[in-house]
Formats: C-alpha cells, structure tokens, sequence
C-alpha cells in the first residue's frame, strides 16, 4: 500500500483564506474572526500517539488522507457562513454513539447493486444510490452546515481509503466521495 502523497498545509490555507474572506463578505462589521491567523484556522497536527490512541479506541486504523491531515491539524474550524468544524481525535466517534438519532432518522433502503452505488461526482444520486445500511457504522469526523462529515469504513479502495460523506438535513441522501481527501477537495471548490 503507497501512501498518497496530499498537500494538506495548502488546502487548509488557501482553504482557510478563502472561508475568512467569505466571512467578512457576508458579514464585514463582524470582526470576531480578526485574531485568526488567516493562513490556518486549523489547530496543530496530532503526534503519532495521539492517532494511534484514537485507533485503538475505536478499534480501527484509519485511511490514508484522513491520517494525513490529521497529521496537519488536528482539527479544523469553518467560520462564517455555513460554520462547522473536524474534530480532533478524541473527539472522533461512531455515529451510532455520537448521534443515535441520526442513525434511526434513516429506515432500511432498497438494496442498491454496485453498478449504481460506485458512482462519483456529478452523476452520482445522492438519494438513490446511498446503502442506508452502512449509516450506523460510519465514523463522524466533523459538522458543517447542520450536515455532518462521515468515513464509510464499508467501503474500502486498495490503497486503503475509506468513502467519505456529507450528510445534511437539506439534501435527501448523502453526497459520497472515494476518499477523505477528495471529499475536501470539494468542499474547498464549494467555499
């Protein structure tokens, strides 16, 4: 298995840089965020331990690029419009025990064949092709939005990504990415 080799410092700057702009767009005699470095609004990188600590709590090894990033900043705020955060690693969970809510919300679906589940990107439906099944298994890393951010450890590549999710009242299903980081990369072209 290689490791992807994601530019993480970047995305969360220019990232960042954009999200505070928007902030003070929206809303410029609000000035809360001023004392914000407006290169990273993300905290320190975790240490290796601290990952290895979170794994072993929820029994798992997490994918690559989430690994990565959180070797970059253990938790990220969004501010302004939308705001949110990624949460750090002790606060990471499963959603059944984080929202048990959430989790009963959705009634079993019809199954969904590979053919239409394993699509991405613009002609991927967010309703029809979600697998409701996998809803409790999946680890909350973070909220934006009142919409939540999900790793469907279900669903595996070979370089051992995990599918992430964006799941918000406001959409009928969930949007689904093949990993972490190209979750982030979408919301990054979305701010």
């Amino acid at each position: 298995m290689s490791t992807p080799s994601h530019d993480w410092l970047d995305l969360l700057r220019t990232g960042s840089e954009k999200i505070l702009e928007r902030a003070y767009q929206d809303n410029p005699e609000d000035r809360k965020y001023e004392d914000r470095d407006p290169q990273r609004l993300g905290s320190t990188g975790a240490g290796e331990q601290e990952i290895a600590q979170a794994e072993e709590r929820l029994g798992i090894t997490l994918p690559p690029s989430y690994r990565l990033y959180l070797q970059v900043a253990n938790g990220w705020d969004i501010v302004g419009y939308g705001a949110g955060h990624l949460a750090s690693t002790t606060a990471i969970g499963w959603l059944r025990d984080v929202d048990p809510g959430l989790t009963e919300a959705w009634p079993p679906g019809p199954p969904v064949p590979d053919e239409e589940y394993f699509i991405y990107g613009e002609e991927q439906d967010c309703c029809l092709h979600l697998r409701t099944e996998y809803i409790p298994d999946t680890l909350w890393i973070g909220e934006h939005d009142d919409g939540v951010f999900l790793l469907n450890p279900h669903i595996k590549t070979a370089e051992g990504e995990w599918e992430a999710w964006f799941m918000a009242p406001w959409m009928p299903g969930a949007s689904r990415f093949r990993s972490f980081w190209d979750l982030m990369q979408d919301q990054y072209r979305g701010s």
